[in-house]
């Protein structure tokens, strides 16, 4: 018993001090119980002291300091999320915002930026720089213009695209963007798994995007989760949305709120979770749904009712719905009153030759 007590106080020291020379965000590292409590180095920089370090069971490690200050990250607004990666989104580092499917394309695009809706809210309008191959931007599109302003409070002018022919001028572009303070946040998408973008490509991306102390977000689509040297790795799909509420209550129908699904796939400082997270476009924050929504929801999946029912042919066709114009079309003749091909004078006559 001694023994194996000794050999994971060793572990523990070892993999501490590993994280210390590496200077990267390592890790939750689990103290042995019992095991006293490290002091941790002196740094002039940081807004915190040892003396406020107390000896948790826990050790959150951040290059070298116990603890981290809080204005270090982005707070999504949903309590249950920051909560989860200890204060939210690292400002200055390389995010992975993850979708499995081509699908899960817009619901990435539209989380990422709700993200640029938060950096933008807090600091200087400045320009975001949107980094894509041109199979990205034919596959997934580009967003919409008046959507933009809309629901995240983005100028079209601020949002600036970059096609790149080939993958690798992707990689470099993200590279030169990322170290450019000029920009709020450099996002660069990438589908599938392509094997340039690894282990080395993302650790340059985030040294640029530490050093800038602007975040780098990757957009990752219809890909294979593979190791990266992002902090936090977030798996997104979109969630059903909630009816509008009003005074009398949710409208029947209604299409309310963009909603996402965030899986936590992969933190050094968190655990595994799943949240529901909702968008509020006039607030510009993210509101987590609440248990009651989120069973109501689970019932109307169970039991769905359709709304319009299925077309069925039958023997008297159903009568059209009639065209609204601002202007009577002029000339035009009424409906039923073409002729057929069989019938048209051109059909007739014989074609001229010469």
């Amino acid at each position: 018993m001694a023994t194996s007590a000794v050999a994971r106080e060793t572990v523990f020291a070892l993999r501490r001090q590993i994280a210390k020379i590496e200077g990267t965000l390592p890790e939750r590292l689990q103290a042995p119980a019992g095991a006293a409590p490290v002091d941790a180095p002196q740094d002039p920089t940081a807004d915190v002291t040892p003396k406020n370090i107390t000896p948790h069971d826990l050790t959150i490690v951040r290059r070298g300091l116990a603890v981290a200050p809080p204005d270090v990250f982005l707070h999504t607004g949903a309590e249950g999320l920051d909560t989860a990666l200890g204060g939210g989104l690292p400002k200055a580092a390389l995010s992975e915002i993850h979708g499995v499917a081509t699908r899960d394309a817009g619901a990435v695009a539209g989380f990422a930026l709700s993200l640029v809706s938060l950096i933008l809210k807090q600091g200087p309008r400045l320009p975001v720089l949107w980094i894509g191959t041109a199979e990205i931007f034919r596959e997934a599109g580009f967003p919409y213009a008046r959507g933009l302003h809309r629901l995240f409070g983005i100028e079209p002018e601020q949002l600036l695209f970059s096609e790149a022919p080939r993958l690798l001028d992707a990689l470099w572009t993200a590279e030169e963007a990322a170290r450019m303070t000029a920009l709020a946040a450099v996002i660069l998408e990438i589908r599938g798994s392509p094997q340039r973008l690894d282990l080395t490509a993302t650790r340059r991306l985030h040294a640029r995007a530490q050093s800038a102390g602007r975040p780098v977000f990757l957009l990752r689509q219809a890909g294979e989760p593979e190791p990266t040297a992002a902090p936090v790795r977030l798996v997104l799909s979109a969630a059903p949305s909630a009816p509008r509420q009003t005074i009398a209550g949710p409208l029947a129908g209604s299409i309310g709120r963009p909603a996402f699904t965030v899986s936590i796939g992969k933190s050094r400082t968190a655990l595994p979770g799943q949240f529901t997270l909702e968008w509020n476009p006039d607030e510009r924050s993210f509101e987590e749904r609440r248990a009651g929504e989120r069973r109501v929801r689970q019932e109307q999946a169970a039991n769905p009712v359709p709304v319009v029912s299925a077309s069925r042919r039958g023997k008297d066709p159903a009568p059209a719905s009639g065209a609204v114009l601002a202007f009577a079309a002029v000339g035009s003749p009424a409906a039923g009153d073409q002729p057929s091909p069989g019938e048209r004078a051109a059909h007739r006559r014989p074609r001229r030759a010469g």
